[in-house]
Formats: structure tokens, sequence, C-alpha cells
């Protein structure tokens, strides 16, 4: 059996308590992932703080920025064994994993250690009483350890969207991946050892929240600032521990992202991209799009044809080149995704395709699959208008006017993405303007460039990631002040 250590201080850690990890394909065990106790968790910390004072913190820059640049090549060396282990976790298809997860993970490392030679901070020259002036100017220090918890639906790419630019900018880290997919936060330990990543720069333990890891890392006073991707309600918790040391965070949380389609746009084009965007990774995208707004010329068409191309979907192993839609990670969210089908089902809704669990074959059977689903015929103030249900399925509904899907789109308690179809550009870049989210999609989704800003107004989040936006919250920006 398979075992995954922790990763402390460079070394691999077992510990006395292990749980089980299953596959999310057909249910069997596929490893034994050590827990990490508060003692586990407090040597990652000591660790990642001598480290900061150690060879990590004396390097410069530039030496930091080629350490990156090798970690980002030790990844793609190694690209098969990253991919095997992230579809094994997850159960995604290798197609979406080879041209996404692995692929982005890698390149976080790159594009950060670009960034952070590459931004310029502050200089003033400042009269004086005396006539003779001063020079004020500005530098950016680490912000010292970060804890940084991670999901579990792209699990190497969003980790290393936080390690990438913690590192960067010269911080250490101590990194609790999901529980459900411990395996390549893992691997990444040997690749830091491997280019040469200085001891207890990276480091990873690995549990649960409450009375685990996670709790232990968001409670430790030595760790200075707290990232964390996932869903609300988690979120609100780590805020509530970050408060006690009144300690920085970055929190991109839960979504209720809308789509409109306008009866203007290039209806091909809007059903492809909203397919990806509703179904991707099984719907298990905070920025998927569980709620679909059509103008009504086109509403019964689209509703038939996305429902033609979900039921095109084809479910399978994640080997399989013809797979485009694995299961949901565990049987533990597969129940809750199905009580908001059963739902959906109570309160009347006209199920147009799925609405259950699909007929897998025997060697299958076990794991956690779902059926893609569409709903119409429910309102906006329905659950399943409101609340984030994390699986393959959207409610579609008609709109008439500009104002109205507006209104209706900016109605929920969050504002994470939206994406907008159209052909007519000033209607496009009017509606994209009053939408309250922080991303916003134009004839497009999930088209990134990392420069830019990245999360969620409202309940979705509170920081911006990505580009310089990333340094404001992994750096202390310091005014130096010298008097002539």
């Amino acid at each position: 059996m398979k075992e995954i250590r922790n990763f402390i201080d460079g070394a691999f850690v077992a510990t006395g308590k292990t749980f089980e990890k299953r596959s999310p394909v057909d249910g069997q065990v596929i490893a034994l992932v050590h827990e990490a106790g508060q003692a586990e968790v407090d040597a990652a910390v000591q660790a990642a703080r001598a480290a900061l004072k150690g060879p990590w913190g004396k390097l410069t820059v530039a030496e930091r920025a080629e350490l990156l640049y090798a970690v980002a090549d030790g990844i793609n060396r190694r690209f098969d064994e990253f991919l095997a282990a992230e579809c094994a976790d997850t159960g995604k298809p290798m197609s979406l994993a080879r041209h996404i997860d692995i692929p982005r993970g890698a390149a976080n490392f790159k594009v950060f250690a670009d960034v952070v030679k590459n931004v310029p901070t502050e200089f003033f020259e400042t009269p004086t009483p005396d006539g003779k002036g001063a020079l004020n100017y500005a530098v950016r220090r680490p912000i010292g350890v970060v804890g940084v918890i991670c999901p579990w639906n792209l699990p190497l790419l969003l980790m290393t969207w936080k390690v990438g630019p913690a590192l960067a900018c010269g911080n250490t880290v101590v990194v609790k991946p999901s529980e459900e997919t411990p395996q390549t936060a893992t691997l990444l330990g040997e690749v830091m050892n491997e280019v040469g990543v200085p001891k207890g720069v990276y480091n990873v333990v690995h549990g649960f929240g409450p009375q685990s890891a996670g709790e232990y890392v968001t409670t430790h006073p030595g760790v200075n600032a707290i990232t964390f991707t996932g869903e609300t309600r988690t979120g609100e918790v780590i805020m509530k521990a970050a408060a006690h040391g009144a300690r920085p965070v970055s929190l991109e949380m839960g979504g209720k992202n809308p789509g409109i389609i306008f009866a203007d746009c290039d209806f091909e084009a809007a059903l492809e991209g909203t397919m990806r965007s509703v179904f991707a990774n099984c719907g298990q995208v905070c920025l998927g799009t569980e709620r679909l707004y059509v103008e009504r010329p086109i509403f019964e068409r689209f509703v038939e044809a996305l429902k033609k191309s979900a039921e095109n979907l084809k479910l399978g192993r994640p080997e399989d080149p013809e797979t485009n839609l694995g299961p949901l990670i565990s049987h533990e969210h597969r129940r809750k995704v199905l009580s908001y089908y059963e739902k959906a089902k109570a309160l009347g809704a006209t199920v147009v395709t799925g609405g259950g669990i699909p007929d897998m074959p025997p060697e299958l059977a076990g794991g956690s699959w779902i059926q893609p689903t569409i709903w119409t015929g429910l309102g906006d103030d329905s659950p399943i208008a409101r609340e984030e249900i994390f699986g393959p399925c959207t409610l579609i509904q008609p709109f008439d006017d500009e104002d109205e899907v507006i209104a209706r789109a900016n109605d929920i308690d969050y504002g994470l993405a939206c994406s907008i179809w159209t052909k007519d550009l000033s209607r496009a870049h009017r509606v994209a303007g009053q939408i309250e989210a922080g991303l916003v999609w134009v004839n497009s989704w999930f088209l990134r460039d990392l420069r830019t800003p990245f999360g969620g107004m409202k309940q979705s989040g509170i920081g911006r990631e990505g580009g310089v936006h990333s340094l404001e919250f992994y750096t202390e920006l310091k005014n130096i002040c010298v008097k002539l």
C-alpha cells in the first residue's frame, strides 16, 4: 500500500496515525496518509521560521527566481508522475489535467519569479523646513511564514498559485492540502529537494480541519499570514482564527456564478463555452456556472442544445482519452450534490436531463459518479438558484431585458465570476461594468492572464491574487525616510 508522509524540514515524516485515501473512480483504497498532529505542525512552523533566518533569507531576488524556475522545470521533468498522482486523487480526465492542472501548476512558479523581479516600488523627494529635503522610498519585505490551506478540485494548480508568489517574495510556507488530494503537494517536496531549495522553505502537513492539521496551522502563533481557497463556511472559521494575533488573510471562497446569454450571441461559441463552464471537472470549479440566464428568443433552442451536448459527455476512467467527465471527489460530496438533485425535484423543477446516479460498469460502480444535470422551471428565490452546489449542474432561466438580468445576476450573496455572451460590444462593456463579481468574462470562460487580479466580492472572498496583486499580500511594504 502506498504511504503518503508529511514533508517537514526537507524530510518525509511518518506519524502514528494514518487515514485512507480512496479513489473517486472505483472507491478502492489507493494510499494511506500520515496525519500530522500538533507536534508535526509545530515542527513544520519552526522549520519554516528557521529557514527565514537561514540560507533562504539570505538569497537575492535573482537567486530565488532561479530556484523557482528550477522547481517549474522539475515539475515538467516529472510531468507524468504529477499527472498520474493528480488524476488518481481527483478522478478527473487526464486530458483535462494534462492541459490545465499540471502545466499551470508549473507555470505559477515562473510567472511569479518574473513578477517579483520586475515590479517597482515608490520614491519621493520630500521638501523639509530647513530646505535640505528628504528622500522617501519603499521596499518590500517578506511577511514571514505563510499557512497555505488548499482545496481538492485543482490541487496542484491552486496550491502553487499561492506557494509560487509566497516563495518568490522570500517567505516560507506550511501547506495543508485537502485530505482528499494529498499526493501532488507531497511529490512537490521531492522536487524541492532535487533542485536545492533549502530545507524548511516548503513544508507539507496532512490531515483534516478541526482538531487536526488545518486547525493547528491556522491557530499557530508562528504563522504570520494565512491564504485559503475553499468554501465560504471554512473561510469564515479561518478568518476568526486569524483574528488572534491580527494576522492577514487572503480568502478565495464560494461562488454561485451567473452566465448571461443574449439572443445576439455567437450561438455555437456560447454553447461550447457554457458546456465547459457547467461541466468541466464534473462541475467542481469555483468559477463554474450554476445559474444560466438566456434571453427568451433563444431560450428553448439553447436548453435543447445544452441538453444534447450534456448527454454526449462520456464518463469513464481518467486514462481513457475519450473520457470528458470524471466522478465527484468523494461519496461524501456526492451525497451533498444529490441532496440538491432531490431538492430540485421536490420543488417542482423540470429535469431537462440527469438528476441521479448513472449506471456504471461493475468495476466502476464503487466510484462517486453522478449525472450531468440541467433544470428549468425554478425561480431566483429557490435554493437551487442561491446555494453553491459544486457539481455538474445548472439551472436555466429566461430573461427579457438587460436591466432585469443584471439585477437578477447580482441578487446573490456571492460575487466571484460571471460570463456574458453577446456580439454587441457596447452592451458587453455596459453589462460587465455593472456585474458584482471579481471576474467577468465576455464571450469566453476560464481565460486567464496570470498578471491580472483574481478574487471575489461579497461572500466570495477577501483580497486579490495574480501579478503584483499577490505581492500586496505576500510582502510587507516598508517606507524608509532619509533626511538629507
